[in-house]
């Protein structure tokens, strides 16, 4: 069995550490061995506990200064003696020391690469990504195109009852930033009579957007509710998500919906472009264009033949390329090959 340590020096919510800890909790349950570093976030302690990892906790504050974590993981690494380090995002591969091991390191979007000299191979999450470092002058042969794979709702589960059931629901979900596009959707939102809209997510725009949906005079239709965990319950409950995103290098809720046969209206941006094929699993609209995004929230509120369509080739797709087993068998394939 190759021994695997993981590094994650993320924020308390994202996509990228949410799914960190989907992978290393599926991974455990594959019997990888495998040693975890992380920030002292409360919440992926115990969810990584009850999957019977137990994380070393170091601070992860970076720069030249952090005594704490550079000994912390040399200490974990010449005990535990990997035969892989993954390192995840620019502050754990930063971080990582030097050692008799394959360096290996994630990436979700167009990082700055300077980060990563000293890695031996590096794992994309998007084809585009994988372009990206082998334009930047890495071989194919270090280059690794790995996707997500979502949370799925277990069998049986309830979804959630407090949605008006006479009125379409759209589902929005992720940090609270002008780059998400949010203030695009309430635009259009305003323009497609009786939808209504749950908005799930925390970041530094939650003011602006509360009081853009109060002028609009949106109150009665839009919901904020916060950074949610229960993403497979929200999706159940929604008729369909959308991804109004400015700037999106991959869509992982794309995928989160396709598992939960939900239909998915996004921007045309890098990662949903990849992802979906217009009018076949999805809609496609310009970046930033409320009328375009407002005519595809008024046609998929009225027509659910389209929205059944949609989300059946959605569904479809994922269970293809994204689901746990698939994605899971792929990294350890991985690790298998570059330990060799």
């Amino acid at each position: 069995m190759t021994r695997l340590v993981q590094l994650m020096a993320g924020a308390e919510h994202g996509g990228a550490e949410a799914f960190f800890t989907r992978l290393a909790i599926a991974l455990q349950h594959t019997g990888q061995e495998q040693r975890i570093a992380i920030r002292p976030y409360p919440a992926r302690i115990a969810a990584l506990q009850g999957a019977d990892v137990a994380p070393v906790v170091l601070p992860f504050r970076g720069g030249w200064f952090d005594f704490a974590t550079r000994g912390g993981l040399r200490a974990l690494i010449r005990t535990y003696q990997p035969r892989i380090v993954l390192s995840w995002m620019n502050r754990a591969t930063s971080l990582c020391p030097r050692g008799d091991f394959v360096h290996v390191a994630r990436l979700g979007g167009y990082y700055d690469l300077k980060y990563y000299r000293g890695c031996d191979h590096l794992i994309a999450n998007t084809r585009g990504i994988a372009a990206y470092l082998t334009a930047n002058g890495w071989s194919a042969d270090r280059v690794h195109y790995l996707p997500n794979f979502p949370t799925v709702a277990a069998a049986g589960a309830p979804a959630l009852t407090e949605r008006r059931p006479d009125a379409p629901l759209a589902l929005a979900l992720g940090r609270l930033h002008r780059n998400k596009g949010f203030d695009v959707l309430l635009e259009a939102l305003a323009r497609a009579g009786g939808v209504h809209l749950w908005l799930a997510g925390e970041g530094p725009e939650r003011a602006a957007l509360e009081r853009q949906t109060h002028k609009l005079g949106l109150d009665n239709r839009v919901r904020f509710l916060g950074w949610r965990d229960d993403v497979p319950a929200l999706l159940a409950a929604c008729d369909f998500l959308v991804v109004p995103s400015r700037h999106e290098p991959l869509g992982n809720t794309i995928v989160e919906a396709w598992a939960a046969e939900r239909p998915v209206i996004a921007s045309d941006t890098a990662g949903p472009a990849e992802l979906i094929v217009s009018g076949e699993s999805g809609l496609l609209v310009p970046v930033e264009d409320v009328e375009s995004l407002a005519l595809s929230l008024a046609r998929l509120a009225e027509d659910r033949a389209v929205r059944r369509k949609l989300a059946a080739a959605g569904h479809a797709r994922y269970a293809a390329e994204f689901s746990e087993a698939r994605v899971v068998a792929a990294y350890r394939a991985l690790f298998a090959k570059v330990a060799a």
